[in-house]
């Protein structure tokens, strides 16, 4: 039988290990956008009615929110590193600010919204007003949601990147209104 070299033996350790270490780490680790994936388990609850927005920028629900927030952030902390695109929601890839709510609310996240609307099609949406939860900020050019206390926007977030993101500044987002109110009915 033919001696392997000592390269191809230190070829084959490095890729044994390397393999080895994959399997051994969770999912999240692996995932693109900071961490969280799709099938990331929900970010852990703080204390209270207000979520938590991090340094990393992703957002921890609230230990008091109905499970339709916690959801919602959770999605929301998945397109986070998403970039920003005109038309609509790509499925991960880029955003517009109707496609980042849609989502949000839709069955990947809150499941309080049956399918994907324009940011005109949101002012009709759920009930007029704001929500104890979940409020929907919509005009016919744009649309974001505050979600717990806080804004997930395409337009100012607080990391400065194009796309969807979080900001404590609720009224940040007011720059591009005047807008209606709406909300889904109990949240």
């Amino acid at each position: 039988m033919p001696k392997s070299s000592p390269v191809c033996k230190r070829a084959a350790t490095v890729a044994v290990c390397a393999i080895a270490a994959a399997v051994a780490l969770p999912a999240s680790a692996l995932a693109g956008s900071g961490g969280v994936g799709p099938d990331s388990p929900a970010p852990v609850p703080v204390a209270g009615s207000k979520a938590k927005l991090l340094p990393s920028g992703q957002a921890r629900p609230p230990a008091d929110a109905p499970l339709e927030v916690q959801r919602a952030i959770q999605a929301a902390n998945e397109i986070d590193d998403a970039g920003y695109c005109t038309g609509g929601g790509h499925k991960g890839h880029c955003f517009d600010c109707s496609g980042a709510v849609s989502h949000v609310l839709g069955p990947e996240g809150a499941d309080i919204l049956a399918s994907p609307l324009d940011s005109g099609s949101l002012r009709k949406w759920g009930e007029r007003g704001r929500g104890t939860w979940i409020t929907v900020y919509t005009n016919p050019g744009h649309a974001y949601v505050v979600i717990a206390g806080l804004r997930f926007d395409t337009s100012v977030p607080d990391d400065g990147a194009s796309g969807p993101g979080w900001s404590k500044d609720v009224k940040a987002g007011l720059v591009n209104g005047p807008f209606q109110k709406r909300h889904y009915l109990g949240l």
